[in-house]
C-alpha cells in the first residue's frame, strides 16, 4: 500500500453537531493587526523558549527573502539581526539545515538555500500527501477554541488578501497552518509539513508581483482554514487539493514562462 492509498482511503466523517453551534459573527471580527498581535502573543507564552522564537524569525526572513538566497552569514550576524543570543540561533539553525533552508559550512557560515522551481515542484508533490490530512483531521479533532482561531485566521486571509497586504497574509498563513497542524494531533505530520510550507511561502512571496493574485491565493488557504472550523472534513480535503493545485499550476507558469 502507497503512502497516497493509506491516506485517501479513509473516509471523511461529516461534521458533526457540537452542541455550541459555528462561531457567533461577533466572534470573527476582529481587526487584523489586533489578531496578529494576540497571535504572536500566544506564540510567546506557549514556547519560552528563545531557540523557537529564533526560528520563527529566521524563518519569516528567509521567507521574505530579507535572508537572500545563497547568501552566507554568521551567527554573531543573525544574532544581531533578530537580537537573540548566538546558543539559541545556533539552535534554530540546526533546526533550519534539517528542513534543508540553510547548509551550514564549516569555517564559511550559513548559506541560505536557493530556489529552484523543479524543486518546489517536488514540495508540492510532497504536500499534496499531507495538506488534505491535516486540515481533515483538523476539523475532526480540534477543539471549540482551536477552531474559534482557526475561523478568525481565515477571516484575517481574506481580508489581507483583498487589501494586497502580502507580509501580514504570509503571517495569518503560518499561523493558519500551524493552527490546524496542532488541532489534527499528528505531530509527525506536522514536523513533516512545515519546511514544505515554508519553502511554498518563500516560492510565492518571489513571484507573487508576477501574478498579482494574493486575492485569489489567499481565498483558497481561507477556505480551508473555515472549513476545518466548522468540522467539515470533506470540504476541508476539497480546499486543500485546490490549494495545491492552484500552486502547481502556478509554479508550471513559472516553469514555461507563461505569466
Amino acid at each position: 500500500m502507497t503512502p497516497r492509498t493509506a491516506l485517501r482511503r479513509v473516509t471523511p466523517r461529516k461534521p458533526q453537531p457540537s452542541g455550541k453551534g459555528p462561531a457567533k459573527p461577533s466572534l470573527l471580527r476582529i481587526d487584523a493587526r489586533e489578531l496578529l498581535t494576540k497571535l504572536d502573543g500566544l506564540e510567546l507564552s506557549a514556547h519560552e523558549r528563545l531557540a523557537d522564537r529564533a526560528l520563527r524569525l529566521l524563518e519569516e526572513q528567509i521567507v521574505t527573502l530579507q535572508l537572500a538566497p545563497g547568501s552566507v552569514w554568521s551567527e554573531t550576524a543573525l544574532s544581531k539581526r533578530i537580537r537573540i543570543g548566538r546558543t539559541p540561533v545556533r539552535e534554530a539553525v540546526q533546526r533550519l539545515a534539517a528542513d534543508h533552508l540553510v547548509s551550514i559550512m564549516r569555517r564559511h557560515g550559513i548559506m541560505i538555500s536557493q530556489i529552484n522551481v523543479q524543486e518546489q515542484l517536488l514540495v508540492l508533490e510532497a504536500r499534496r500527501q499531507l495538506e488534505g490530512y491535516i486540515a481533515s483531521r483538523a476539523a475532526r479533532r480540534g477543539t471549540a477554541e482551536q477552531k474559534l482561531r482557526v475561523a478568525q485566521i481565515a477571516e484575517a486571509m481574506r481580508s489581507t488578501g483583498k487589501g494586497g497586504d502580502v507580509i501580514s497574509f504570509l503571517r495569518y498563513y503560518y499561523f493558519s497552518k500551524k493552527m490546524l497542524c496542532e488541532a489534527a494531533r499528528n505531530p509527525y505530520a506536522a514536523r513533516a509539513i512545515a519546511p514544505l510550507h515554508t519553502l511554498s511561502r518563500r516560492f510565492y512571496f518571489l513571484h507573487h508581483k508576477e501574478f498579482d493574485d494574493l486575492p485569489v491565493v489567499a481565498e483558497h488557504h481561507a477556505a480551508q482554514a473555515a472549513a476545518a472550523a466548522v468540522g467539515d472534513e470533506e470540504a476541508a480535503l476539497q480546499a486543500s487539493e485546490r490549494i495545491v493545485d492552484y500552486a502547481e499550476g502556478f509554479t508550471k507558469r513559472i516553469v514555461t514562462g507563461s505569466l
